[in-house]
């Protein structure tokens, strides 16, 4: 039985068009054309309009671990309410489960190293990010652009880079079958060679967000 804040593979195969990534022990899918090219350069547009230095939960001394932007959207615009509509209607998990829309701007250059979307258990800052809506359980990646060159997201344990593509969804389980956070799904943001890549990122937690 599927938990509130979780979606599964066979909700997600309902989908037309959308593909499973063969490999074990991590639970990750992609949908071409997830969203048209109208709805992708205006999020494109926002972003740019708001986007700020991003920054890191658990600081690990690294100035250059998180080199991209990011913004805040409005989440009554209209781009971001129908972006949510496609969400749910794709991964039928109780929006209430949902964190903000996340956007990210990465320049040439710039990049997210190694990391996973879970947090620590033992981190220092588990009790601020978690203690009332729980852990990350799910999350849905689109890229709004295609890039001239880099950019890639590189999942370091199935050995993998996905290209970004205009309007592409990716999406993966962050949580093991008991509920266990998923090492398998550590990923890479790897550096723009050429061009700017735009994302939005969905996270949906174990708990209502709040």
């Amino acid at each position: 039985m599927v938990q509130p804040g979780e979606s599964s593979a066979e909700i997600l195969s309902q989908t037309p068009g959308v593909q499973r990534a063969p490999f074990a022990g991590l639970e990750l899918f992609q949908r071409k054309q997830f969203l048209a090219p109208a709805l992708c350069a205006a999020l494109i547009e926002l972003i740019e309009a708001g986007r700020r230095p991003s920054t890191i939960a658990d600081a690990n001394g690294d100035a250059l671990f998180r080199t991209s932007e990011t913004c805040d959207l409005d989440p009554d615009h209209p781009a971001v309410r129908e972006l949510e509509s496609r969400l749910v209607a794709l991964n039928e998990i109780d929006p209430a489960h949902g964190e903000p829309v996340q956007r990210q701007r990465y320049a040439p250059g710039q990049e997210f190293k190694p990391h996973t979307d879970y947090f620590d258990p033992d981190g220092a800052d588990w009790e601020r990010y978690c203690a009332v809506s729980g852990q990350r359980t799910w999350t849905f990646m689109v890229y709004l652009n295609s890039v001239e060159a880099g950019g890639g997201t590189r999942f370091v344990a199935a050995k993998k880079i996905v290209q970004p593509e205009a309007g592409k969804l990716l999406a993966w389980n962050n949580r093991r079958a008991g509920g266990e956070p998923n090492p398998a799904t550590l990923h890479h943001g790897m550096k723009v060679r050429r061009g700017v890549k735009y994302v939005i990122t969905k996270w949906y937690r174990e708990r209502p967000w709040r």
